[in-house]
């Protein structure tokens, strides 16, 4: 610990992400949630044909290109439409621009099991939070985040780590009951469930919607996300984003993510693969006497029966097979394991069946 730390970075619990293979290591990575077939050809094409003289000028600022054809996708206007460096960077301007800090502020709401980033902002940002217990199925308890008094409601659908999706009726009673707060819908996931609230964006100017091109769009590296909601709600990520950074996606993710996005039937097609990858691998897991709700995103939240998924998640590792293990209450007894080809998720049964008949080689 420096001594040169404030309290704040003395005391903060930083988020914790995957782990990350060393360079030249062989691995099947099933553990941070990517999208294991490449981005679209265009976007290579995009790539091929940079110039190194246009990065001496400054992007532009607003990331029209990729807003203007992300409003086209989504079934938006570009005024409804916010870009930042990964939605991680947006779910932070978000914290920032619409929940209160400090002593005597409504708590935000979230589930007590989400996105542990969540916690994270809120005690970087002096957000108090209440986290409202998930059901024994691991499903939101919508009644809880009704009548409990916030200052705004923040929560992943489908939420992760337990891939389990919220219907839109739910969610827009949480909506009706918080009118005068912010409800931030965290849709990284959505496009592998087919459902999203922004459906539900005419009629409620208190919904912001965030998302990502990480999963979907295969663009994990170039970081690009965006949030989608009202021009009013947009306007304040946009103060919080001039008042932090005003150029915040750069020129070349700008350029790439307009084309990944226009070229939205490629993407859907490596949806639709790995939600047919997905359904499989569940079927097989659950013959095999595991625990696996029904998953909405491109990952499993899996419990296995023979062995504790901490000593499967460290015999996986030791074969080269990465997948995620969370060592807090109610989840230790799961793994969550990231929907990748065919061929990998076939080699990832062949493992966990050698490993739980005593057969390792």
């Amino acid at each position: 610990m420096s001594r040169f730390w404030n309290e704040k970075t003395r005391n903060i619990e930083p988020y914790v992400a995957g782990e990350q293979p060393k360079p030249g290591q062989k691995i099947i990575k099933l553990n941070t949630n990517e999208n294991p077939y490449p981005a679209s050809q265009k976007v290579k094409e995009v790539l091929d044909q940079v110039e190194v003289g246009t990065l001496a000028r400054y992007p532009e600022t607003s990331s029209r290109m990729v807003r203007e054809e992300l409003a086209k996708v989504l079934g938006v206007t570009p005024e409804q439409v916010f870009c930042g460096n990964g939605s991680d960077e947006v779910l932070a301007f978000s914290f920032q621009a619409f929940f209160e800090s400090g002593e005597g502020a409504k708590p935000l709401l979230v589930p007590d099991i989400s996105y542990s980033f969540y916690p994270v902002y809120a005690d970087l940002y002096n957000i108090p939070l209440k986290k409202i217990p998930l059901k024994d199925d691991f499903s939101i308890d919508v009644s809880d985040f009704c009548t409990e008094e916030g200052g705004g409601v923040a929560f992943a659908n489908p939420n992760a780590p337990t891939s389990l999706l919220l219907d839109l009726a739910d969610v827009e009673k949480i909506l009706k009951a918080h009118p005068d707060h912010v409800v931030l819908v965290d849709e990284a996931y959505a496009a592998f469930s087919g459902v999203t609230a922004r459906t539900l964006l005419p009629k409620y100017k208190n919904l912001l919607v965030t998302g990502t091109l990480s999963k979907s769009h295969s663009l994990a590296g170039l970081r690009l996300g965006f949030a989608v909601g009202d021009p009013e709600l947009i306007e304040g990520l946009c103060r919080i984003r001039d008042s932090f950074n005003s150029y915040p996606v750069d020129a070349i993710a700008q350029r790439v993510a307009s084309v990944a996005v226009a070229d939205d039937g490629y993407v859907m097609e490596n949806v639709r693969r790995i939600c047919e990858t997905r359904d499989r691998i569940a079927r097989e897991l659950r013959n095999r006497g595991w625990t696996v709700p029904e998953s909405k995103t491109n990952f499993l939240f899996a419990s296995p029966q023979a062995v504790t998924a901490e000593y499967l998640y460290t015999k996986l590792k030791e074969k080269g097979i990465l997948v995620r293990y969370f060592n807090k209450p109610r989840i230790s007894g799961y793994l969550r394991i990231t929907v990748g080809t065919d061929e990998e998720m076939d080699a990832l049964l062949t493992a966990v069946d050698q490993i739980v008949g005593g057969n390792e080689t």
